[in-house]
């Protein structure tokens, strides 16, 4: 093992919050002393079948913990899942059925062995206790918090106030998460900031079981592709580790070089010295911020897919955006109408390539829009039905359309 300065510069790499700072170093001593590796804790819940980006922020400090010779834990909540994870939540959310939950969970499996080394991962499903427990013990454990420290919670809180609904299970889930931490014996639990309300729990938790408590290490939340949102599939603001590798890269460059620093503090794998060195050079304008998300975008494809994918996904960015040519794979799409002709904003939001005619007519006015290569920027055009026409919306989206009258 590594000594402990070395291993807390790797840690705190990325890490927002470590609660309490001064438990982690004495774990840390306690395991070089000891020869003997932590016990690290992270869960996911298997809502939706991809892992995007956004998870990756937690599974890649998951990673650094292997190499750092400790002993990893990748926890999918298939039990929790059907709950549903009140955090943020302005109402109740959709409880998910058994089946759907299952085959999400066979997809993060295979998604996280991208980063994790499988050798090193173990692989456990909360249900392997949850579902065996009887009503006895989950009414014991109930017993070991109260209403008014769940109310403390913000988003409960502010939904008590507004009379919005909790259900009595949405209490359940911090409960069961860190009852999870007590039952992994867990050393330490990773997670976004938006968990320290759960994973403080399970301390509490493991304290009333009699175990050691867990040090809580918060990452941050990335930022979606909008820069502002957290990444989210439900937001259409994503990048999903699965995707094509010419989507995966267009996506990436399609992002502020505000962003793309973000990105790479918290995406990339290169060393706090590389990603400093970018970041010096941008400033005095050595780096040009085009190049370095390029090579962002080069290193995200090649990790969850080759290098030659990531040179081939380069190579149609380039060819697309600075050749200005067309990429060779497109969608074609027939849209039936009524009329002669159609509005050109709605056509946009019938191929989805926008989520509304008001977005669409937007689109139109940034000039973000174009038809057969002439950039289109009156709200008001019209398209003739009668023949195919090669649409682009914002900066990487092609459909061929045909316009034909019923």
């Amino acid at each position: 093992m590594l000594d402990l300065d070395e291993q807390l510069k790797t840690i705190n790499r990325g890490v927002l919050d470590i609660l309490p700072e001064k438990e982690l170093k004495n774990k840390l001593e306690k395991a070089i002393k000891e020869n003997r590796p932590l016990k690290i804790k992270a869960g996911f819940d298997p809502t939706a079948p991809d892992i995007h980006l956004g998870h990756t922020v937690l599974i890649h400090k998951m990673r650094q913990f292997q190499e750092l010779g400790h002993q990893v834990t990748f926890l999918i909540g298939d039990f929790t899942a059907m709950i549903g994870d009140p955090t943020g939540k302005s109402e109740t959310r959709r409880q998910m059925s058994r089946e759907d939950v299952l085959r999400n969970a066979e997809t993060y499996k295979e998604q996280a062995f991208k980063i994790l080394d499988p050798e090193k991962t173990k692989v456990v499903f909360n249900s392997e206790w949850m579902s065996s427990m009887t009503a006895d013990e989950m009414i014991r454990l109930a017993a070991k918090h109260t209403v008014a420290r769940m109310l403390e919670r913000d988003d409960f809180k502010k939904r008590f106030a507004g009379e919005q609904p909790i259900g009595i299970h949405e209490f359940m889930y911090p409960l069961i998460q860190g009852y999870d931490s007590v039952m992994l014996d867990a050393d330490i639990e990773l997670g976004g900031t938006d968990q320290r309300f759960n994973m403080l729990v399970g301390r509490e938790l493991q304290k009333e079981f009699g175990r050691d408590q867990q040090v809580v290490l918060m990452m941050p939340i990335l930022e979606g592709l909008d820069g502002v949102n957290k990444m989210s599939k439900s937001l259409d603001n994503y990048i999903g580790i699965s995707e094509k590798p010419d989507h995966i890269f267009g996506k990436i460059m399609s992002v502020s070089d505000e962003l793309m620093i973000r990105y790479y503090e918290l995406a990339s794998t290169k060393s706090l010295g590389e990603v400093e060195k970018m970041k010096n050079g941008l400033k005095v304008g050595s780096v040009h911020p085009m190049e370095a998300k390029k090579e962002l975008a080069m290193e995200i494809v090649e990790r969850f897919y080759s290098k030659d994918a990531a040179l081939e996904a380069r190579e149609g960015f380039e060819k697309v955006f600075r050749d200005h040519g067309t990429p060779e794979d497109i969608e074609s799409v027939t849209v039936h109408i009524d009329e002669e002709s159609v509005w050109l904003p709605a056509l946009l939001s019938e191929l989805n390539m926008v989520k509304s005619n008001s977005e669409g007519r937007r689109f139109v006015k940034q000039g973000a829009v174009s038809l057969d290569g002439e950039k289109v920027t009156d709200e008001n055009a019209q398209v003739p039905a009668g023949r195919e026409y090669l649409v682009k919306a914002g900066k990487r989206r092609f459909i061929k359309a045909t316009i034909a009258k019923r």
